[in-house]
């Protein structure tokens, strides 16, 4: 019977003993292993991005004063034409006829002036008969200028030095004038220069400020990068929604969950003349920089009840990772790094880029033997 007893307590010392042993791998295999990253000097930009529209400087739609059939269009699309070369002449057969009865009746009113004027001096005319021959005078004569100015306005001339955009109307066309909804005979633009009008989020308008760079890209020339800066910022949001008395704005601000957009205008040289309107911009505005900037990543950074820190990875004399926590202040956030205003950081160190490390881990949780009671199994020793 104590032979049966010796091997009972061999196979339990035995098993305990592999057990520890067991455990003691496991706990070497699952000490805390960081990723990490070096400390370094670098150029820092931080940006906003948004997407805008290409339109030139300037641009105006000519129309005509006075409705008539579109006789003659003496420019072409791309055409270059300066301020006040005649672009378009209408069909002012009409007007011309109301001119020569205007002149008409201008003539026989100047001569009943001076029948009259005669007679007043003789006494055979009264005052009042003289004042209306003057009247109808001073009539006769306004109504020949109003014809000759819409005579005249038959004749287009370009408003402005530039460029003419889109096809002109064809002749035979009606232009009809009016303030409302005139007929556009052509479109007059100055590419010399362009804008690149843009939505910026609410969120990223604060950031943003006149004279800041931006560059940009458009889909025609992918492999290009074009400069812009900031020229005007609006004070209203796209769609007025602050304005709850405009009926304009009732609809799209109704909604609680719209998204509030803010134009910023950019100029953009564009030597080659490459960019066209109504192309899409995209751009990146630049509204922070550092030169030669402490950084570490975003993703190093950690914070507690003392503030920002970085865990620094050093090695002891055995060869494993240390962690050692360093506060710091930070500046500029860029788009994966952030500046390093203070703290005993140095360019080369290695900082732990693990978000959250497992903890140390043993083989079981709670102590005791698996299979014997006393807490939770985490693996058991290998089988016997």
């Amino acid at each position: 019977m104590k032979w049966k007893i010796l091997i009972v307590a061999a196979l339990l010392s035995g098993a305990a003993a592999g057990y520890y042993f067991y455990n003691e791998q496991v706990t070497a295999e699952t000490v805390k292993s960081y990723e990490t990253t070096k400390v370094i000097r670098t150029d820092l930009t931080k940006t906003v991005s948004a997407t805008g529209t290409v339109q030139p400087r300037d641009s105006v739609e000519v129309s005509g004063k006075v409705t008539a059939r579109i006789k003659e269009i003496l420019v072409e699309e791309n055409d270059h034409v300066r301020a006040g070369q005649v672009v378009a002449i209408l069909d002012g057969k009409d007007y011309e006829a109301k001119l020569d009865q205007a002149n008409f009746t201008l003539t026989n009113a100047r001569q009943k002036l001076e029948r009259t004027e005669r007679l007043y001096k003789i006494g055979a005319k009264s005052l009042e008969e003289l004042q209306d021959a003057q009247y109808e005078y001073d009539r006769a004569k306004s109504s020949v200028e109003l014809a000759e100015d819409d005579v005249n306005q038959t004749v287009i001339t370009a408003p402005m030095d530039g460029i003419v955009v889109g096809e002109p109307k064809t002749p035979g066309t009606m232009a009809v004038q009016g303030s409302t909804n005139p007929t556009v005979i052509m479109r007059i633009a100055d590419l010399s220069e362009k804008l690149v009008k843009a939505k910026v989020d609410e969120t990223d308008i604060g950031s943003v400020k006149v004279g800041e760079r931006a560059t940009f890209t458009v889909d025609a020339y992918p492999d290009k990068t074009f400069r812009a800066e900031v020229t005007k910022i609006s004070q209203t949001d796209v769609s007025n929604s602050w304005d709850t008395n405009s009926s304009s704005t009732s609809s799209s601000s109704s909604s609680s969950n719209s998204v509030i957009y803010y134009y910023v205008t950019f100029i953009a040289p564009d030597e080659e003349n490459l960019l066209l309107p109504a192309m899409t911009a995209r751009l990146d505005i630049i509204v922070g920089q550092v030169r030669d900037a402490l950084c570490v990543p975003i993703a190093a950074l950690k914070t507690d009840a003392q503030g920002s820190y970085v865990e620094r990875i050093t090695k002891d004399a055995q060869g494993k990772q240390v962690a050692e926590k360093v506060y710091i202040t930070v500046g500029l956030y860029a788009e994966d790094s952030v500046e390093v205003t203070s703290g005993e950081l140095n360019p080369g160190d290695d900082i732990s880029t693990t978000y959250e490390a497992d903890a140390k881990k043993t083989a079981t949780q709670g102590g005791g033997i698996p299979g014997m009671g006393g807490g939770r199994r985490m693996g058991g020793p290998p089988p016997m």
